[in-house]
């Protein structure tokens, strides 16, 4: 909510920050949950289910309004988005075969935040974030998998490193106001190609037995 009201005063700085920590607890409350057995302590409520509505706020909802009220994809373009990334998620959410055996995703998992909050870093043309919105929705029906930074264990010992470093460079990122870093820049999307393409990579690169 924090990031929902700085977003709705178009502080994309703030909001930013805001979802990096939301970012940050999301990865460590399914450990936690686990850790303290929540299923035996309070079994009346569903950790999964509460987890995916969080998630479709700070995942879905609020990077959508980010990419379309940024000015990053204008007229048009901004109304595809904006209409076309919940649906989608919506109907991913729903997918009973989102997970795979090894705790990564099956499809893009509908990590628009960390979609949107890399473009405010590297600002490309429209053009190329309007198609990579559109790759990634079709991306999320697709059978390609998508590393989890945390319960994925293949790789862990790069992708989570990874997954830190891009978290620190986008609140750097918003703490210095999006100025212009080439440095910065660089980082974001190398740790963003990375975490885009290690599940894909890990499917074409059969584990050692």
């Amino acid at each position: 909510m924090l990031a929902l009201l700085e977003a709705a005063q178009q502080d994309w700085a703030m909001m930013t920050i805001w979802l990096t920590v939301a970012f940050v607890v999301d990865g460590i409350d399914g450990p936690l949950a686990r850790r303290y057995a929540v299923t035996e302590n309070a079994p009346i409520i569903d950790g999964v289910l509460l987890d995916l509505i969080v998630d479709f706020l700070t995942y879905v909802m609020i990077p959508a309004y980010a990419l379309y009220g940024s000015g990053l994809l204008p007229g048009w373009s901004g109304w595809i988005v904006v209409l076309l990334i919940p649906f989608a998620s919506a109907l991913y959410f729903s997918d009973t075969r989102m997970k795979t055996e090894d705790k990564s995703f099956r499809g893009f998992p509908a990590c628009w935040n960390m979609v949107a909050l890399a473009l405010l870093v590297i600002v490309p043309p429209w053009e190329v974030i309007l198609g990579l919105v559109v790759v990634l929705c079709v991306a999320q029906f697709l059978n390609l998998k998508f590393v989890h930074p945390v319960r994925t264990a293949r790789w862990r010992w790069l992708t989570l490193p990874v997954a830190l470093l891009w978290t620190g460079s986008i609140a750097l990122a918003a703490l210095s106001g999006f100025a212009d870093n080439p440095a910065l820049t660089v980082v974001v999307t190398v740790c963003s190609v990375y975490l885009v393409l290690a599940g894909i990579a890990q499917q074409l690169i059969p584990a050692r037995a």
